[in-house]
C-alpha cells in the first residue's frame, strides 16, 4: 500500500532549540498521538543547531488534510502548548511525498535507531 508522508521543518528562534524539544515531546507528541497521527520521526535536524523536524504517516493526502484540520481545530490543541510553541519557531516548511509501507517501515527502523545514537551523543 502506498500512503504519504509529511516532512514539517522547523527553523526556530535563537537559543530555543531546548525548550522547543522539550514541549514538543512531552506534550506536542503525546496530543498528536492521542489524534490518531502516526508519528515516523520528532527531533532534531542535523542541519542546524536551531531546527526540528518532523515526520508524519498518512494513509492519504485526503487522510493527512482532514487529519491535520481537525487536530488544529481542536479544543486540545488550542488550550494546549500552540503559543509557547508558536514563539519559538522563526518559520516553517512542509513537504508531501508518497511512501509505501515497507519503505515506511524502513525508515521509522532507520530514523528510530540513529535518534537514539543521537541522544546518548548529547547527554
Amino acid at each position: 500500500m502506498t500512503g504519504v508522508i509529511e516532512i514539517r521543518s522547523y527553523e526556530l528562534k535563537a537559543n530555543a532549540q531546548a525548550a522547543f524539544e522539550a514541549l514538543f515531546l512531552e506534550e506536542v507528541t503525546p496530543l498528536l498521538a492521542a489524534w490518531g497521527h502516526q508519528i515516523v520521526f520528532a527531533g532534531r535536524s542535523l542541519h542546524g543547531d536551531d531546527s526540528f523536524v518532523l515526520i508524519r504517516a498518512y494513509d492519504s493526502e485526503d487522510h493527512r488534510r482532514t487529519s491535520q484540520d481537525s487536530f488544529y481545530a481542536s479544543d486540545d490543541w488550542r488550550s494546549g502548548p500552540p503559543e509557547a510553541l508558536l514563539s519559538m519557531i522563526d518559520r516553517f516548511t512542509s513537504g508531501v511525498l508518497p511512501i509505501t509501507d515497507g519503505t515506511l517501515a524502513l525508515w521509522q527502523g532507520e530514523l528510530s535507531e540513529a535518534s537514539s545514537s543521537q541522544t546518548i551523543a548529547r547527554e
